[in-house]
């Protein structure tokens, strides 16, 4: 794809951004969970089952919490950074207009979904009486970036930032399509995750599309060097440090006898994805890299051989 090609998507923006057309959600006082279980393993452990399954709520409540804090460290420190920098032409690689229109549209998108993520926490806290434990300051994407981005010549740090950033908006569109669609949630939970993914549709198109429209300018040069730096990016963003963390950290705060605690922090020990082809995000990974064209080069498949069914 060339800059020239590129068609912006203002129209469905003004007619369908949830910012424009959406009401507040508000939480109900309801039977539903407020999270679901097959997202927190934790509450469905052999341990936790016989040892204190009366407080499976007040650990889906704090997972909640932590999911909410995720969003909000992803919309505004993350992509925000991006998507702000090419809108106010500030980035390394250029964009006409109606890109950086566009990636203005994002911003506030971003923003707006930090803003509802943020409220639901209140509300969920107002009616639960549960107030958050100590949440994490960074995502697993605060490190790697800066790990990404790093490897790069100083020439092509924006662009790795770019396809970084676009990796991420991609794979977490397919995420929370999962999430919109678990039956066992609160039907507002699951309303903001369809708002959330209504966007989020048209951000990974964006993203995707900015990348086309980089690749088709770069030198294969450039292209072998970019290729290079995308398993460390993968290998550091699919690692699960900081949710073991919070795990630990939830564990602490459960009423339960030492012995049961030493076993649940065993349990949880356990549960990381290998990090390779079988990995559940890593689908969505190389269904970027298609539609992204990047897969058409080879040293991108050569790199990538150990993602590659």
């Amino acid at each position: 794809m060339n800059a020239a090609d590129y068609q912006s998507f203002a129209d469905a923006w003004e007619g369908r951004a949830t910012i424009r057309t959406r009401p507040r959600r508000v939480l109900e006082n309801d039977d539903k969970l407020i999270y679901p279980l097959s997202r927190q393993p934790l509450v469905l452990s052999d341990t936790f089952l016989r040892e204190c399954p009366e407080q499976r709520d007040f650990a889906l409540v704090q997972t909640l919490y932590k999911f909410i804090n995720d969003v909000v460290i992803f919309e505004t420190e993350i992509v925000d950074k991006t998507a702000r920098s090419i809108a106010k032409n500030r980035f390394a690689v250029a964009f006409p207009f109606a890109c950086r229109y566009d990636a203005m549209t994002v911003v506030i998108d971003e923003d707006y979904h930090a803003l509802v993520a943020m409220d639901f926490m209140q509300q969920t806290v107002a009616m639960t009486g549960i107030t958050p434990i100590e949440l994490p300051d960074e995502i697993e994407l605060s490190r790697a970036i800066p790990a990404a981005v790093a490897l790069a010549p100083e020439h092509l740090r924006s662009a790795v930032e770019l396809i970084c950033v676009a990796i991420a908006e991609n794979t977490v569109t397919g995420d929370v399509a999962a999430f919109a669609k678990d039956d066992t949630v609160k039907q507002s939970i699951k309303g903001l995750m369809a708002d959330h993914l209504l966007d989020e549709g048209r951000h990974s198109g964006f993203w995707a599309r900015l990348v086309r429209i980089y690749w088709h300018t770069a030198g294969e040069e450039d292209r072998q060097c970019i290729a290079q730096i995308l398993p460390v990016f993968i290998s550091h963003y699919l690692t699960n440090d900081i949710q073991k963390s919070f795990d630990i950290r939830l564990i602490e705060s459960l009423q339960v006898s030492d012995t049961a605690r030493h076993a649940l922090k065993s349990e949880v020990s356990g549960l990381a994805f290998p990090i390779n082809r079988h990995h559940p995000l890593v689908a969505n990974i190389v269904r970027f890299f298609h539609s992204s064209s990047l897969l058409e080069s080879p040293c991108v498949q050569t790199a990538l051989s150990d993602y590659l069914a």
